[in-house]
């Protein structure tokens, strides 16, 4: 049995990190792709690609990148895949590996696994963030039937549902995807289970920095994250495209197995 990860990176100052952890990271899994926007520089680039074992490429359109890594973990051939914004990654992995290694093993036995925050992780993320996302966690746990949080950027799942996702999401639809995704394993009667962690803390006030930022550098950097107003504007628009998305698959035609039959 293996298991695959699958990435998107933006690299702000992060990759130092990255390649100190990288040893622990590689040991997981079979496969590590690393989806990266278009603006990437040619340092960054060679960086990872320095990296062994390391799948990686720049997107044409980096609003695909999610679905662009998905696909490449899926093509490698492994039983699951686990998909996790790379900066969260290097977070979770630095601060709390065994957590992370718990994870890894539990994505393992699952259908859909989506991993979610624990309170003291919601605490460290600033207003705007908190209040946004409780309209779409809100939303999206009464359309699915349960409890979830699904917009932390890491989620796990069996090969069979890559395959259902890729036939039926629309590439494009970037931070959609939070929503998407469920919402297609959802209709298609896949198993979606939910877990939190604590190692999903909020990762922004890392960047740049030579470790993981500690608390009081979080509480710093949300006050003033807070305090701008097109945090909020962002945040915003956002939780609109995450809605949109996910009501969107709610309504669409579906495939099976690739094919043009509806479900």
């Amino acid at each position: 049995m293996t298991i695959a990860l699958a990435s998107t990176f933006d690299p702000r100052g992060e990759i130092g990190r990255l390649q100190r952890l990288y040893s622990q990271i590689q040991a997981q899994y079979s496969h590590i792709i690393i989806s990266l926007p278009p603006k990437a520089t040619s340092d960054e680039i060679e960086q990872l690609n320095n990296l062994p074992g390391t799948t990686v490429f720049v997107n044409e359109h980096w609003s695909q990148g999610r679905y662009m890594s998905l696909k490449a973990a899926y093509e490698t051939g492994a039983d699951y895949i686990h998909y996790c914004d790379l900066d969260r990654l290097i977070r979770w992995v630095e601060t709390r590996p065994e957590e992370w290694l718990q994870i890894v093993e539990r994505v393992q036995q699952t259908e859909c696994l989506v991993i979610g925050r624990t309170q003291a992780a919601w605490a460290t993320h600033p207003q705007v963030m908190i209040q946004v996302e409780k309209v779409i966690n809100s939303v999206f746990s009464y359309l699915l039937e349960g409890e979830y949080d699904i917009g932390s950027g890491s989620k796990g799942f069996r090969r069979d549902a890559v395959k259902f996702i890729l036939a039926n999401s629309r590439p494009e639809r970037a931070i959609g995807t939070d929503a998407e995704w469920m919402v297609l394993l959802y209709r298609a009667g896949f198993l979606l289970e939910s877990i939190e962690v604590d190692g999903m803390d909020w990762e922004i006030p890392d960047q740049y920095q030579d470790r993981a930022a500690d608390r009081e550098r979080q509480a710093q950097m949300a006050e003033v994250y807070d305090a701008d107003v097109k945090h909020w504007h962002y945040r915003v628009g956002a939780t609109v495209e995450v809605v949109e998305a996910g009501l969107d698959a709610m309504q669409r035609d579906l495939k099976l197995d690739g094919d043009d039959a509806d479900r």
